[in-house]
């Protein structure tokens, strides 16, 4: 699979996807009120983005034929 995510896709993915697991961890130790299916949907979520930003590969932008990234572009 090619690179197909970069530019502010990646930067977003790479901020929004920590902040999302932080916050589920938080949540899931009790400092936050939020219940524990909100906090196990973020940090699925959270996982999700920070790893795809990491690699810079999604398979939902392959899909949907999404490509956000300048250097491998085809």
């Amino acid at each position: 699979m090619n690179k197909n995510v970069g530019g502010y896709d990646r930067f977003g993915r790479l901020i929004v996807g920590p902040l999302l697991v932080l916050v589920a961890v938080v949540g899931l130790v009790g400092a936050i009120p939020v219940g524990p299916l909100v906090a196990g949907v973020a940090l699925v979520i959270g996982l999700v983005l920070a790893v795809t930003g990491a690699v810079q590969r999604c398979p939902l932008n392959a899909l949907f034929g999404v490509n956000t990234c300048p250097v491998d572009g085809r």
